[in-house]
């Protein structure tokens, strides 16, 4: 991506009270991130779910200068850049309608192996629960699959989850709740500089956001959403395990849970989901791989599953969009518009409907493609 452009699209997103949901809107109603900056907020305004409030947010001062000094930062320290509307954009969280504009990242672009699961679970993990996660990503490892093993680099199961995969061989991502500029905790410094050696250290965050509360609940999204499944080893009743495990049974990805002792306070939040249907059981990698179908194909890469809509459940409208990619294999908005005769901001809104539908992906250079 051109630097100016990705500029823009970083500036964009340190908008207040704007979301991805809303910044993906106004790109696809303006065209670009640099075109939200200079659309008049009373044409902003008039997008579904934008209005005045949210419109006059793109004003806030320094926006743009804290966007240059984030390129600095990135130039400064090697740092890699993938934008949604990159190709080598993680493809499953780009099925999450809330999916980060742009991803921060030091080390390997694994994020679309074919086997990717999340292993997340308290940070004062038990030996039992510290021996569990330990003898499932080993079983994984002896199965011959090459899984990639997400978590969160915290203490507890999270530590133990990125230890077990380094020392079998496995590639692991450890996604933060902070900026790219410090590690937290402090005391895994060390693991974080072997993941990037054997997987990578990701982020939505730029380099001025430091590890508060609320950026570690808003990071359990990627972690949830990079991933085919989440396993949750050991949890209490409550914390960002239960909430990771809460976000992608809402991505429609699969959840599982470790079964713990009847009465154990570190087991209560597994055996909660268990005990409700919200987490399948698993006692074994063998469990994993039978629940996930792994063990009827082994191999790499990744096929995007989609939840699929019937093309006759389309709107006229939509219809049309459809229409105009015959003997096409992409198509520009522009060109969409002269298709189907309708003006570009309905032609982006369909779009963006009917790619979160999943009947359109996006492309570089803000073109789409029939699924």
């Amino acid at each position: 991506m051109v630097e100016s452009e990705l500029k823009y699209l970083i500036a964009l997103t340190l908008i207040p009270h704007v979301g991805s949901i809303s910044a993906r809107k106004l790109i696809a109603y303006t065209g670009s991130a640099e075109a939200v900056f200079r659309e008049k907020n009373h044409t902003l305004q008039k997008i579904p779910g934008i209005g005045n409030f949210m419109a006059r947010q793109k004003d806030s001062p320094g926006l743009l200068s804290l966007a240059e000094k984030e390129l600095l930062f990135i130039r400064k320290n090697n740092i890699q850049v993938v934008t949604i509307y990159c190709t080598e954009y993680p493809e499953r969280l780009r099925q999450c309608a809330d999916g980060p504009l742009i991803l921060y990242f030091r080390g390997e672009n694994c994020f679309n192996r074919k086997y990717i699961i999340s292993i997340v679970g308290t940070r004062r993990a038990s030996d039992y629960g510290k021996d569990q996660c330990t003898r499932i990503i080993q079983g994984l490892a002896e199965e011959g699959l090459d899984v990639l093993i997400v978590s969160g680099l915290a203490y507890g199961i999270d530590y133990q989850a990125h230890l077990a995969a380094l020392n079998c061989g496995l590639k692991t991502v450890a996604v933060l709740a902070h900026g790219l500029h410090t590690i937290y905790p402090f005391e895994h410094n060390r693991m974080a500089l072997k993941i990037i050696d054997n997987g990578a250290l990701i982020t939505d965050f730029i380099s001025i956001n430091n590890p508060e509360r609320n950026n570690f609940i808003k990071r359990n999204r990627i972690i949830a959403g990079l991933a085919d499944a989440t396993l949750v080893v050991e949890s209490g009743i409550s914390g960002g395990a239960l909430i990771t495990a809460d976000i992608a049974g809402s991505y429609n990805r699969d959840v599982f849970a470790v079964p713990g002792r009847a009465g154990d306070n570190m087991s209560a939040g597994c055996n909660h989901l268990i005990k409700h249907n919200k987490a399948g059981m698993i006692e074994s990698a063998t469990d994993l791989q039978y629940f996930l179908g792994w063990d009827k194909e082994k191999g790499s890469g990744f096929t995007r599953p989609i939840q699929g809509r019937l093309f006759n459940d389309l709107t006229g409208d939509e219809k049309l969009v459809l229409n105009s990619f015959e003997n096409e294999d992409k198509l520009s908005v522009d060109i969409i518009s002269l298709k189907t005769n309708m003006p570009v901001s309905r032609v982006s809104a369909l779009l963006l409907n009917m790619e979160f539908n999943g009947v359109l992906k996006v492309l570089p250079g803000n073109y789409y493609r029939l699924v």
